[in-house]
């Protein structure tokens, strides 16, 4: 599949600030890219590798005004499996890479959901599990802007079972983690977002591979073209400012090309 993209950053920064951006679709051998990305003048530029390799992170240090334009047509050929029929790496037999995404982390307290997993999916195992509970999140969560903040976690949303897609993220990687199948977050650009944004999902370990499961049942694994990945949202953020930022607008835009 190929789609095309388009996103726009617009902040102002009052006094000289360090900038991490994050919103390129990353060059992996699972999607070919031919992107452009513009950034009005700054003091400094300069690239460093993402969490795991893959994407590339950009420091700036800016003061003013920042547009960040960037446009890309992304080529997705990635192998594709119905993840219910997926099963599961026993704990000792894991990558080592992927031991820290079984781990607790600060918005995904899956040590606190153990109980509740076996309780709820105790007699479903590996990727029959992992399927069981996107659709238990997708049946029971409601999609609502503004309903969290920068400082929501999984078990926040848990109990108030509404958020955004970073939330239903959260709840995904947190109930898969406790049940002892690495998970981890994955920035996106994915055709199917309403409203259209940069998107978040749980990207699991199953069958030897990563595999994207979008819990808010907006975007496909064939439709998203991965910009980064993370323990969680801390770890994928689109931009974070080490001083006071003003966002005066921001725009995405994901189409078939």
């Amino acid at each position: 599949m190929k789609i095309s993209i388009e996103s726009r950053l617009d902040y102002t920064f009052d006094h000289p600030t360090d900038v991490l951006l994050q919103m390129e679709a990353a060059i992996i051998p699972e999607q070919m890219v031919s992107a452009y990305i513009d950034v009005t003048q700054c003091e400094h530029f300069a690239r460093v590798a993402g969490h795991d390799d893959i994407g590339d992170r950009i420091w700036l240090r800016v003061q003013g005004q920042l547009i960040v334009d960037y446009k890309a047509i992304v080529t997705i050929d990635r192998v594709l499996a119905d993840v219910s029929q997926l099963s599961m790496v026993p704990p000792h037999q894991l990558p080592g890479e992927t031991v820290q995404y079984l781990l607790p982390s600060r918005y995904c307290p899956s040590d606190q959901f153990q109980n509740f997993v076996d309780a709820e999916f105790g007699a479903l195992h590996g990727g029959e599990r992992v399927a069981a509970m996107r659709d238990w999140v997708e049946a029971r969560f409601s999609y609502v802007p503004g309903s969290s903040s920068a400082d929501t976690t999984a078990l926040d949303t848990f109990v108030k079972r509404q958020g955004v897609c970073r939330d239903y993220a959260h709840v995904m990687v947190t109930l898969v983690r406790a049940s002892g199948i690495p998970a981890r977050i994955a920035s996106v650009y994915a055709l199917g977002v309403e409203p259209q944004d940069f998107h978040a999902v749980a990207e699991v370990f199953l069958g030897g591979s990563w595999h994207l499961v979008d819990a808010t049942g907006m975007a496909t694994e064939g439709g998203m073209a991965k910009i980064g990945v993370g323990r969680d949202a801390a770890d994928v953020a689109f931009l974070t400012a080490y001083g006071m930022a003003h966002m005066n607008g921001q725009y995405v835009s994901v189409q078939s090309a």
